[in-house]
């Protein structure tokens, strides 16, 4: 991406959060889940001469993430190799886990996944946030915001480090039409109306406001007979573990909405063997 404009774009504005996203899961608590007996019959997996793969895809994509101790994680890396560890891995870390070690990935080495970095922080609410920059302490003993601040330059930077803290304004009760409509002509003003952009402006609006309030800012006409250019979201969430396949099913509808064909058929298309049987458990079903 280009320009911090086209990174605020992706913001996810259109998130529906009066309905619990356990409702849209693909993967759900398994009411008779027995700890000891999986983990015995995974044991029993990795020991089998070239290890059930099936077994153990069967057992940790089909029940809803729980903590694991570092030992099973390291057995199964140890068991397992290429696509297939890297899901089955994924899927032994909490939520706040997995974006913490994907958040870090993204900016380790030469230059910065951007994409990943924009598509976790510009995605996760802010209790969600505040526990990946938790867990990110607790894991890599620094501050994400440290990394990003070293990792990132310019627009890019104040961007990411705004949002990064997770304090936008949460969705409230009363809409202030009045707001709505100044930072409507305030984001025609920054951007549409003038030569360049007013970066500064356009991150506060979009770092400092609720989701809902910047729905209907997107829905507002700036200027005579003119509309902002959209706001709405590009893509879905990731859905990389259980913590977020609790999405599941919106991503698979929007999925097809935008490119035809369903995501179950496209993995079928372009995967194989046990790592293309993990990813259809936790699609959970064609559309």
């Amino acid at each position: 991406m280009s320009t911090v404009r086209e990174i605020l774009c992706k913001l996810s504005l259109e998130g529906d959060h009066s309905t619990p996203t356990s409702a849209y899961g693909s993967v759900k608590a398994y009411t008779n889940f027995d700890a000891e007996r999986d983990a015995l019959n995974i044991e029993t997996a990795i020991k089998t001469k070239g290890v059930d793969e099936v077994t153990i895809v069967n057992i940790l994509t089909n029940c809803s993430n729980r903590r694991t101790k570092k030992e099973l994680a390291s057995v199964l890396k140890s068991a397992l190799s290429g696509h297939l560890e890297m899901v089955i891995l994924s899927l032994l870390k909490t939520p706040a886990q997995y974006d913490a070690s994907e958040l870090k990935a993204s900016m380790k080495g030469l230059g910065t996944d951007e994409d990943s970095l924009i598509e976790i922080i510009c995605s996760r609410t802010n209790q969600e946030l505040q526990e990946i920059n938790r867990v990110y302490k607790e894991m890599y003993k620094t501050d994400l915001e440290k990394d990003i601040i070293c990792d990132t330059s310019g627009d890019f930077h104040k961007l990411m480090v705004a949002l990064a803290k997770g304090r936008r304004a949460e969705d409230g009760s009363v809409i202030d039409y009045e707001l709505i409509d100044q930072d409507a002509w305030d984001l025609y003003d920054a951007g549409v109306k003038r030569k360049g952009t007013d970066i500064p402006k356009w991150i506060n609006i979009m770092t400092e406001l609720s989701v809902c309030h910047l729905q209907k800012v997107s829905e507002s006409q700036r200027g005579p007979g003119e509309s902002f250019p959209e706001l709405g979201p590009v893509y879905p969430e990731q859905a990389s573990n259980h913590g977020h396949v609790v999405d599941m099913l919106k991503i698979r509808s929007e999925f097809k909405r935008k490119y035809g064909k369903s995501l179950y058929y496209y993995i079928q298309q372009d995967t194989k063997g046990n790592y293309q049987k993990a990813l259809l458990y936790l699609c959970g079903g064609d559309d």
